[in-house]
């Protein structure tokens, strides 16, 4: 699936989805992260986070898990994805399950 560019302010974020079980689960509804200030403060301008979200059977976000941060730095925006990332739906499905997600921050 290729990526998903939005521009916000300054900030360049690329979304992905990077895996599923059978067929990814549409998207309805996504919420950028914001750019954090304590990123902007360390001089931090860009990092790569995978984060693996639990959706419910009405495609609500029930849970997410920061994955990997690259370069471990990127932590910096764990706490941005996972605010941004618990409001996103999905088209409801009836069951339970999950995917993985790529952000890419990146300050222009």
């Amino acid at each position: 699936m290729s990526p998903i560019h939005r521009t916000a302010g300054a900030l360049l974020m690329a979304l992905a989805l990077v895996q599923s079980a059978a067929a990814d689960p549409k998207i309805i509804k996504k919420v950028p992260p914001d750019f954090p200030e304590e990123a902007t403060r360390r001089n931090i301008s860009d990092g790569t986070l995978k984060a693996k979200l639990s959706i419910d059977g009405q495609g609500a976000v029930t849970a997410v898990q920061i994955l990997e941060a690259v370069p471990p730095k990127a932590k910096v925006f764990n706490d941005a994805a996972v605010a941004a990332l618990s409001k996103w739906r999905f088209e409801p499905s009836g069951k339970g399950e999950s995917v993985e997600i790529k952000l890419v921050f990146a300050q222009e």
